[in-house]
């Protein structure tokens, strides 16, 4: 297949290319604000919908079903439309699924919206990545990810207190109304700013749908978009579990905390996921052999400090919980890791389908986790959330234990095997990665689809 000849007609990794990350960055900005902003209206929505513990879980499960469903069809439509298109489309839906859920008086209403909102979200960070693959030099792109990463947790922070304090003063509707109209703003700079590409002359790949299926199973075939998977799977589930629904309730109902108390250390767990980011860029682009090791010793630590506050006889302590929130927190960077891995063992032409097969795993984990805490919450304190005590959340919160054993043995599995799969294909970048210099894109062959 003939490809066409690309002329760059902009520059990578100054000032245009910087612009037109930030804009994408606000929206991913406002993404996290709405999937995060039940975190801390949770019991507030148990008692608008008048509803229990399994269906106000199922809130939040089925908004990441959806966003983990739409992940490869996004990647697709990305490689086919571009990073602009999607992002767009994806504000539109996330603005109306918001502005419907201010209104919604009904779990059946308030669960559509979620829906909408859900694949809204979805649209949005793989397509931000793309955007930095394109725009920023090789070197750049792993600090330029993480930074992306660290800087979109402020939409968490946004739903920790001053969504919190809006709920307070202004009531369910005018808060989630007000947040609804930020995406207005943003859809007109991300029309007149976003460009997809710093060439003329790329086509966006029109994908022919007998090919699709081979070339989704080929980047499903590499070994190292199934160790970015993994990674995703194992570290990021547990800060996402805790800060969109189960962290709060845990904080007030089990431990004991007073709601500011709560809402403070989630906005704790917010900053040191943003503290920790640029660590964990660092780290990856100086020693990108050691990755995946990185975050086994994350994934390890997260489960050790659970381990302890579950075990504490009572309550645990105000210190051990800022413990607890700190190293949770560096879940998230290090989930970033595994775009990172995607983006080095894929062509740039792949990119939308391998990101969009990685960010499947942490989400997954994530609304499979938060339905069974729900589950195991109702069992225990079929009353609701006004029954809940310490030992219920004890055995809710344990769930999370069988999915970081998973992810562990995973994560052994691949990174072995990812290895072995530079070495076959092309030894010299194994030695590369030795000597910590960074891979370049184009392990996998390059598409003819």
């Amino acid at each position: 297949m003939t490809r066409p000849v690309l002329r760059q007609v902009h520059n990578i990794g100054r000032r245009r290319a910087w612009v037109i990350w930030a804009v994408g960055l606000a929206v991913y900005v406002l993404a996290v604000f709405h999937r995060t902003s039940l975190g801390v209206a949770g019991l507030l929505a148990a008692e608008r919908f008048d509803i229990s513990a399994a269906q106000l879980s199922t809130f939040t499960v089925v908004q990441l079903a959806v966003y983990a469903a739409m992940q490869i069809p996004v990647g697709v439509l990305i490689d086919r439309f571009g990073s602009k298109r999607l992002l767009l489309t994806g504000l539109l839906l996330m603005t109306g699924g918001q502005l419907w859920f201010a209104f919604a008086g009904s779990f059946e209403v308030g669960l559509a919206a979620r829906i909408l909102l859900g694949a809204g979200d979805a649209m949005v960070f793989t397509s931000l990545l793309r955007l930095v693959a394109v725009w920023f030099r090789v070197k750049q792109a792993p600090f330029i990810t993480q930074l992306t990463g660290m800087v979109g947790q402020a939409g968490a922070i946004l739903a920790a207190t001053p969504l919190s304090a809006a709920l307070a003063t202004w009531g369910w509707t005018r808060s989630f109304g007000t947040a609804a109209g930020v995406g207005v703003v943003l859809s007109v700079f991300l029309v007149l700013l976003v460009k997809d590409s710093p060439y003329r002359g790329e086509a966006v790949e029109k994908i022919k749908v007998r090919a699709l299926a081979r070339t989704l199973a080929e980047v499903w075939g590499n070994p190292g978009t199934r160790l970015g998977l993994w990674v995703h799977f194992s570290s990021q589930f547990g800060a996402t579990v805790f800060t969109m629904l189960w962290g709060y309730p845990f904080l007030v109902r089990g431990e004991g905390l007073e709601p500011r108390t709560a809402s403070l250390l989630l906005v704790v767990m917010t900053l040191t996921a943003m503290g920790a980011g640029p660590l964990v860029a660092a780290f990856t682009s100086r020693v990108p052999y050691r990755r995946s090791q990185l975050v086994l010793g994350i994934v390890v630590a997260i489960m050790l400090v659970w381990a302890v506050v579950l075990l504490w006889p009572g309550r645990a302590p105000l210190w051990l919980l800022v413990v607890l929130v700190v190293v949770t927190a560096l879940g998230g960077p290090g989930s970033m890791v595994g775009f990172d891995l995607a983006r080095t063992f894929n062509s740039s032409s792949r990119l939308g389908r391998a990101t969009g097969v990685v960010n499947i795993g942490g989400f997954t984990a994530s609304l499979v986790a938060i339905a069974l805490i729900g589950v195991v919450l109702d069992h225990l304190a079929p009353g609701g959330p006004a029954d809940y005590t310490l030992d219920d959340f004890r055995a809710a919160m344990s769930v999370q234990f069988v999915f970081w054993g998973i992810g562990l043995v995973q994560l052994v599995r691949y990174r072995r095997k990812s290895l072995r799969h530079i070495e076959e294909a092309h030894p010299a970048a194994l030695d590369a990665l030795r000597r910590g210099d960074t891979l370049l894109p184009g392990i996998s062959r390059e598409p003819d689809a």
